[in-house]
């Protein structure tokens, strides 16, 4: 097998047109560069170069190796640059997925950061549900993606990713604003037994984690309607044809026709993480935006309450 070094001195030589002038541009001597000549010969089986009075001429066998040695070398060379610049933030890509209502809100911002430190990455983003995020980062699919999972719950997506934990994202309880119940601050999920609701498909963890919590408090919820966007959500609240539970990154422009109110004793809450596939080491892209993440969910964590 050709040896990188050994083609990288034979090269020289050929630039140079002579082994002294090749050991003095190589930084070696003269009898190291004709013996790493004569060890390619050997591997090769053939004369490379022939030496003249002056300096050395390359043999058929030589010109023909050196077109292959310039190639290979001059991709090494380059592969090198690209790793440099990778590792540099030069260059690259970041793959990145969100569910929606962190698509919106979270991650816009720290895209925004991201690209004004290290514009020369190119980012991609692709949305869905954390049930459809998770198997393709865990394949390979993506570097880095944003989950949810709820609290006091069995289902993990996540158990074979990396996480960072980022902000807790309670859900508030949204209802029509002329609703008899709107003048109160507070309420319980019970309050609610007989009222309609519209939530999301009944696949997706929210609904069936606003199951969950209504079996808690004791009653079947009434589903009338199902939508994965929440601002159709909203507009089904404020038609009057159903309440629904809502996350505090979804109500960050919440209409004035609803009314947002907090549940008693406590809300709801999905933890919102940054997951990464377990056990792989992460790109310098991945780890600037995961710092990125925490520097800009710290500012959602601190906003109050809708």
């Amino acid at each position: 097998m050709l040896q990188l070094t050994r083609l990288r001195v034979f090269v020289e030589v050929a630039k140079q047109g002579s082994i002294s002038a090749a050991a003095e541009q190589l930084s070696y001597t003269q009898s190291a560069v004709s013996q790493q000549i004569a060890a390619l010969e050997a591997e090769t089986g053939v004369t490379l170069i022939e030496r003249l009075p002056r300096g050395v001429r390359l043999t058929t066998a030589g010109t023909t190796l050196l077109a292959h040695a310039e190639g290979i070398l001059g991709r090494l060379d380059a592969a090198e640059a690209d790793m440099e610049a990778i590792a540099g933030l030069r260059g690259g890509q970041l793959r990145m997925a969100s569910f929606p209502t962190a698509g919106a809100t979270l991650m816009p911002l720290a895209i925004a950061l991201f690209r004004a430190q290290h514009p020369e990455v190119e980012l991609t983003l692709a949305e869905g549900e954390p049930e459809e995020i998770a198997p393709r980062l865990f394949a390979g699919e993506f570097d880095l993606a944003l989950l949810f999972e709820f609290e006091g719950t069995s289902e993990s997506l996540i158990a074979d990713l990396a996480r960072q934990p980022l902000f807790e994202d309670p859900m508030f309880l949204a209802l029509p604003a002329d609703h008899p119940l709107a003048g109160r601050r507070t309420l319980r999920l019970a309050d609610l037994r007989a009222e309609a609701w519209v939530q999301t498909s009944s696949s997706s963890p929210c609904a069936r984690h606003v199951v969950r919590c209504c079996h808690a408090a004791g009653f079947e919820p009434i589903v009338s309607f199902e939508s994965d966007d929440y601002h159709t959500v909203q507009g089904l609240v404020a038609a009057g044809v159903g309440v629904a539970l809502i996350p505090k990154l979804a109500v960050a422009s919440a209409r004035d026709d609803i009314a947002i109110r907090a549940l008693s004793p406590y809300s709801p809450v999905r933890n919102v993480i940054a997951a990464t596939p377990e056990g792989s080491r992460l790109t310098p892209a991945a780890a600037a935006m995961s710092e990125i993440m925490g520097t800009v969910a710290e500012r959602f964590a601190g906003l109050g309450s809708p």
